[in-house]
Order: C-alpha cells, then structure tokens, then sequence
C-alpha cells in the first residue's frame, strides 16, 4: 500500500514554499534545495523548519539523480598513504603520525620510525639506521636534499611533490618559484600523488603564481579527495556547505572523517547545533571516528605520541 511518504514528489511544487505554503512575491523569490533542486522555500529559515519531513526524500530523490561522476567523487577513497610497510597498520592522517624517508623512499609511520632496529639474527642495532632500508640517519638537510633529488630524477612522486613545497616556501635552499612549485606538483599529481593535487588547488584558492580561481580550485581538490587526501575531501564540505548545499557537505564531511579528519567531525557537530544536519549524521561520523582509530592504534605510537619526541631530519 502505497503512503505519502512513498511518492517522492508529493512535497513537490514551483510556485510555493514546501514550509509554509506561501506563493512567490515580486519582491522575494523562492530559494530552490541546493541538493534536489526541486522543493523550493521562502528563505533559510523555512528550509530548516522543513528539512525533517525532506531529508528522507531529497535524500532518495539526489541518490536517483546523481551522475556517474558524482558517484566516483563520493566513493569512499583508500588511505592516501595506504599502510605501514613495516607494521602494516593504517598509517594515521596526522602528518605528525608519519614521516617519508628520502632514503628509500618509503612512508613509515611514527612508531615503527622510532622502534629499534634489528640484525638478521634478531639482536638490536645501531637506531640512527632507517627503519625500513637500514640507511644511516642523514647528516645535514643538504644531504636529504640530495637524496630527494635522486629520488625525483627516478620517478618517486613524493620526492617531486617535496621539491615543489621547497620552491613554494623558499627553502633547502630553493628560491621561492610558485610557478616551479606547481610544476613540480603537477608532475607529482599525475604520477598519483593526491597530495600534490592538493597543493594546486590551495594555490588557485589563494592565488599562488595563478589568479585566484575557485572553480579551478574545487577541481584539484577532487582530484585529491578521490586519490584519498581528507584536508582536500574537507575542503569541499567547506565549498558545499558555503553554496547551502548540506547535502553535499555532509557526504563530503563524512568520508573525511571516516579518514582520520578531525575538523570535519567538528564541522558536523556545529552542523547538528544549527539544523544543518542530524544527531543520526552526527552518531555515524563518530562511528566512523572510532573505525579509523580502531585502525590506526598501535602501542608503538601511543609511545612516539606520549614522547612528543622532534626528530630533525626526515
């Protein structure tokens, strides 16, 4: 039996407010949902007056609507960095959390950077090696310039996306070029580097060697949500939610959370308090909060988090 909840389109109409039923005035015109576009309303206030009886159906009408595109934006992305190669646990979404070593090329979480190390026969060695391939500790940052710069030339997108942040902030010895600097994060981009993509979209935003461009900006920073950044995936809740679209935001917000983004969980509750969203949307990212943490939890960072140790080279 069919209800009229059922019939998606029975809240459906152009020339009156879903809330309150008052027409369109000359001097007021109906705002359209920014997610389905198709029930229109007064002004915010009714939006959010109505937004419990819509929900479930805007929600039913945009998942029908959406395009292919949309549904590869909004899949949810594997860890930027993927696991640990040593420990093998998610690496955590804290850059504190990590370190790449320019050495070998590797990510390596915080915990087992700073493990001991040891020989073929089990007994502990020299710790100033890398955890990974066993290379003495560099020196100088000369000498990690060095070794990044060897990786570049054989192709390790993270090396060229690290000499693009040199160029970009002046340092390690390179001038400050932001037109190096996004050349170099354009190779490292289209290597599969999210990270890099990133970057660009930051400079569009801010206007760092191009002019400032939103929309140029919200491109590169798709580009890196769907290749696994979170700040990347936030920030597009931050564009979603300034265009009203809660809809959006909230799916974006969500992912990033279930990434370890401890901002966009934040933005949720805020969004709870001002009906922007749901106590139930609020619950899941939560849940999804303890997923991530459930995942990256390990004894041997809990240690390097408590030392609150600096190391001085990567």
């Amino acid at each position: 039996m069919s209800t009229a909840d059922d019939n998606i389109d029975d809240d459906v109409s152009s020339d009156v407010c879903a809330n309150c039923g008052k027409g369109k005035e000359s001097s007021n015109s109906l705002k359209a949902c920014t997610a389905c576009k198709l029930v229109k309303y007064c002004n915010r206030e009714c939006q959010i007056a109505h937004r419990h009886k819509h929900k479930k159906k805007c929600d039913r009408r945009v998942s029908v609507a959406e395009l292919h595109d949309d549904e590869k934006l909004f899949k949810q992305p594997p860890s930027q960095y993927g696991d640990c190669p040593i420990c093998f646990l998610r690496m955590p979404f804290l850059i504190t959390g990590y370190k790449y070593k320019s050495c070998c090329g590797k990510v390596i979480c915080s915990g087992c950077i700073h493990a001991p190390v040891y020989d073929h026969e089990g007994n502990e060695v020299d710790n100033k090696k890398c955890s990974f391939c066993r290379t003495p500790t560099p020196e100088s940052y000369d000498v990690v310039v060095q070794m990044i710069n060897k990786r570049a030339d054989a192709g390790d997108a993270n090396a060229i996306n690290h000499i693009g942040n040199y160029y970009e902030h002046g340092k390690r010895g390179y001038p400050q070029d932001y037109e190096k600097a996004l050349e170099f994060y354009h190779r490292a981009g289209e290597l599969g580097f999210s990270r890099a993509y990133y970057n660009i979209g930051n400079a569009y935003r801010i206007g760092n060697g191009v002019e400032v461009d939103n929309d140029k900006a919200r491109h590169y920073y798709e580009l890196a949500a769907m290749g696994g950044d979170a700040q990347a995936r936030h920030n597009l809740g931050v564009y979603e939610l300034n265009a009203d679209n809660t809809y959006k935001a909230t799916k974006h917000y969500m992912i990033a959370v279930r990434s370890g983004c401890n901002e966009s969980l934040d933005t949720i509750r805020k969004m709870v308090t001002i009906g922007y969203a749901t106590k139930d949307d609020y619950k899941k990212a939560l849940e999804s909060c303890q997923s991530y943490l459930d995942e990256i939890k390990s004894d041997p960072r809990d240690k390097a988090a408590a030392a609150d140790e600096e190391y001085k080279y990567y």
